[in-house]
C-alpha cells in the first residue's frame, strides 16, 4: 500500500461513503450481520440517514474486501470470513508483527516503553485474579503500543485491519486464564527484547507469538465456531 493509499483511506473514513463503509464493515465483523444475510440499500440508507449512492459505493468496497457478494438483479449478501481466511490472516500477521517488533526496537520512546512495562505488570495482576475481560483489554493495548512504537503508519494501519478482522475469534482465544498468562509471558519476552535493543530476537518472538495464538485457537476449535459467536 502506498503512502497515498494510506492517506486516502484515512481521509475516506470521514467522507460519507467512508463512514457508511466502516459502519457496515464493523457490523459484519462484529456479527450483527451473519453469512448469507442480505444487505438492503434502502433500509441501510434510512438507518444511517444517507441516500442510496454512498451505500452502493460502500457495497462495492466491501465486495473488494471479500466481505459481501453483489449478485446482479438480486442483491448484496454477506460472505463473512472463513476458517481459511482466519488462518491466512494470522500467518500474514505473524510476519508483520515480527517486522513491527523489529521497528519498535529501533523507534520506541521512553514513554511507550514505560507503558509497555506497566501493561505487562497489570496483566500479571489481572491474570492472578482471573479477570479475563481486563486481560483481553490489556492484550489488545500491548499490541497497539507496539504498533505505535514501530513508527510506520502503513504497517500500523495493516495490523489494525487484521486485528479487526479476527477480533471475535481472538477474544474467544483468550477465554482462559491459562492462555492469558501464557500470552502475557510472551508479551514480556517481546518487551524485554525490545528494551534490550535486540531487534532480531524481538522479531522472532513476535512472529512466534502470533503462531502460538493461532495454535491455541486450533487446539480449542475456536475457528470452527467463528460464525456461531453470540451476538
Amino acid at each position: 500500500m502506498s503512502n497515498y493509499d494510506v492517506k486516502q483511506e484515512v481521509i475516506d473514513k470521514y467522507s460519507l461513503r467512508g463512514r457508511v463503509f466502516h459502519k457496515l464493515r464493523s457490523d459484519i465483523l462484529s456479527g450483527r450481520y451473519e453469512e448469507h444475510d442480505e444487505l438492503k440499500e434502502v433500509a441501510i440508507g434510512e438507518e444511517l440517514g444517507v441516500s442510496r449512492t454512498p451505500v452502493r459505493e460502500a457495497f462495492r468496497q466491501l465486495e473488494l474486501e471479500g466481505l459481501i457478494q453483489i449478485i446482479p438483479n438480486k442483491g448484496a449478501y454477506v460472505t463473512g470470513i472463513t476458517e481459511k481466511d482466519v488462518r491466512d490472516i494470522y500467518m500474514i500477521r505473524s510476519l508483520l508483527e515480527g517486522l513491527c517488533a523489529r521497528w519498535a526496537t529501533e523507534n520506541i520512546t521512553e514513554e511507550q516503553m514505560e507503558e509497555m512495562e506497566e501493561n505487562v505488570y497489570l496483566a500479571k495482576f489481572h491474570a492472578q485474579k482471573g479477570h479475563l475481560e481486563q486481560l483481553t483489554t490489556l492484550d489488545n493495548r500491548f499490541h497497539e503500543i507496539m504498533y505505535e512504537a514501530c513508527n510506520s503508519k502503513m504497517l500500523e494501519h495493516q495490523l489494525h485491519d487484521f486485528h479487526e478482522y479476527v477480533y471475535r475469534v481472538r477474544k474467544r482465544a483468550l477465554a482462559t486464564v491459562e492462555r492469558g498468562i501464557a500470552s502475557n509471558h510472551e508479551h514480556e519476552m517481546i518487551m524485554e527484547a525490545i528494551k534490550a535493543g535486540n531487534a532480531d530476537l524481538a522479531e522472532q518472538l513476535a512472529n512466534q507469538h502470533m503462531i502460538n495464538a493461532y495454535g491455541n485457537m486450533e487446539k480449542n476449535n475456536l475457528t470452527e465456531i467463528y460464525h456461531n459467536t453470540e451476538k
